[in-house]
């Protein structure tokens, strides 16, 4: 009984603010002022949400944001699997050495290296750049990709590798043709927390563009917050049109991703 009245009242907890968000989203500024918590006697608009792709132009903040997190997940992808297999492959402490290595990326915040990055990124002329923000998506998301599926291909039996290698198969071949197909499920777990840090990214948006054209969506709510005055409506707006590739993602790669933490957990 105590644990269904705590998992109620989680679920009030979360429930609450979700429905507060949808219905501030669908009134205007001054209804929002007038009765913050109630639905306004001339009833619920979805005016909002037509205005903040023709008057706020998010459609090519939203394009930003789809370019900028598909490719800095796609690439992360591919050089971590292909890292973290190789670290799978060599035994004794060298492998255990180059594993420490990459996950040191982890422990190190990013405020740390906000000033050295911002440098870097300075004097390669990538600021301005959705290039150089996917750049720098990739290396800072790598270590956490490669941490994650390190772990899940030294349960591989190595078995198999030693058999393909008896007829002639090579590591190229091994990878792609075994152990690709063999960690999808891992992958796409991890894909879906990548995408999720990628797609909710602020600081390094905030720190290399500037120029409105190369803007994402978290950088372009910021708009709606004023020094004196913030667009609850407009900003509530954004923050749902903001999550909903998420939802989506997740709903349509549940499946992998429950087998992939299952898989994890078994053979782990």
């Amino acid at each position: 009984m105590v644990k269904k009245g705590a998992l109620l009242l989680y679920g009030f907890l979360i429930i609450i603010p979700m429905l507060m968000v949808i219905l501030t989203s669908m009134k205007t500024l001054q209804q929002t002022f007038d009765n913050p918590l109630g639905i306004p006697a001339s009833g619920l608009q979805f005016s909002n949400y037509i205005d903040i792709f023709i008057e706020q132009t998010m459609v090519g903040y939203f394009a930003n944001s789809v370019i900028v997190t598909l490719c800095s997940v796609f690439f992360a992808l591919l050089f971590a699997s292909m890292i973290a297999f190789g670290i799978s492959r060599i035994h004794g402490w060298v492998g255990g050495v180059l594993f420490a290595v990459f996950s040191l990326g982890m422990i190190v915040p990013a405020q740390v290296i906000m000033v050295p990055l911002y440098s870097l990124v300075l004097q390669l002329e990538l600021t301005d750049s959705l290039f150089g923000l996917i750049i720098v998506n990739v290396a800072v998301t790598m270590p956490i990709a490669i941490f994650i599926l390190t772990g899940f291909m030294k349960t591989l039996p190595k078995e198999l590798f030693e058999a393909s290698m008896i007829d002639g198969a090579g590591n190229w071949k091994i990878f792609t043709k075994m152990v690709v197909p063999m960690s999808l499920p891992s992958m796409s777990a991890t894909a879906i927390f990548l995408f999720v840090i990628n797609w909710n990214d602020l600081l390094y948006p905030l720190l290399f563009i500037t120029d409105n054209a190369y803007k994402t969506l978290p950088l372009a709510l910021l708009d709606f917050q004023g020094q004196y005055a913030t667009n609850y409506p407009m900003l509530f707006t954004g923050v749902i049109i903001s999550s909903l590739p998420m939802v989506l993602v997740y709903i349509f790669l549940q499946r992998y991703f429950v087998a992939g933490m299952m898989a994890g957990a078994v053979k782990g």
